[in-house]
């Protein structure tokens, strides 16, 4: 069958997520720092982590709401510092604010743009993560159709949500559709569970950790447009 529409996830498929990660978490602290004083400081890398692993525990039904979810992090640790519930939510708010200004700031891979240009002719393209990352306040928007985050539709891949969220915007069906992604799990084995074809971006080089492999293996944005073809090709 053609190939009528490709399905991307973002972070790691289209840039390297861990330097707007850092930035952004730096940024959060910062504003904490200067707006929260007594809410962080005391925190290092490992001891938050324990603490959002807790706020994961009591709130499960954030587990597929990213933002909710570092929303409600930041509320308790000043809730948890003697802040007001209003000072705290105001708060939360105010570093998430400063968080997702960085989280936004990403560097698409080099080739990234010359590729999504050479397939926005030829293709639906769209975008499907399970962060909070959003591919129109990126230098890629104008090439991308529609894009959907797991907060839009209340289940992270690999559930088929997402993925049958896209069939229904686009009105494809399952055998006209590549998925392209990093994660074995949530992008290959997801996108396989409804029928997509599959190529696994593995720009990192790693053993595919078994399971059913994806259609189509690449290193570099640079090998999709042949992989696609090849995947019509049958």
């Amino acid at each position: 069958m053609a190939i009528e529409v490709v399905t991307f996830d973002l972070d790691n498929t289209l840039w390297d997520v861990e330097p707007a990660l850092k930035r952004a978490e730096e940024a959060q602290r910062a504003w904490l720092l200067q707006h929260r004083p007594g809410t962080i400081e005391h925190h290092d890398h490992a001891s938050l982590w324990e603490f959002k692993k807790d706020v994961f525990r009591r709130h499960p039904e954030l587990a597929h709401h990213v933002s909710h979810f570092r929303l409600q992090t930041l509320k308790e640790l000043q809730r948890l510092a003697g802040y007001s519930e209003a000072e705290a939510e105001s708060g939360a708010k105010g570093a998430f604010a400063e968080f997702l200004i960085e989280r936004q700031r990403v560097d698409l891979y080099a080739e990234a743009l010359e590729v999504l240009q050479q397939l926005a002719g030829r293709y639906k393209l769209g975008a499907l993560t399970n962060g909070n990352a959003d591919i129109y306040k990126t230098d890629a928007a104008e090439y991308f159709d529609f894009a959907f985050l797991a907060e839009d539709v209340g289940a992270s891949k690999p559930a088929p949500d997402m993925f049958h969220a896209a069939l229904d915007l686009t009105g494809a069906k399952p055998g006209n559709v590549a998925h392209v992604g990093d994660n074995p799990e949530h992008d290959i084995a997801g996108a396989k569970s409804v029928g997509f074809h599959t190529v696994w971006m593995n720009q990192a080089g790693i053993e595919w950790p078994g399971g059913e492999p994806a259609d189509r293996k690449i290193a570099n944005l640079r090998e999709l447009p042949a992989a696609l073809e090849s995947l019509a090709a049958g």
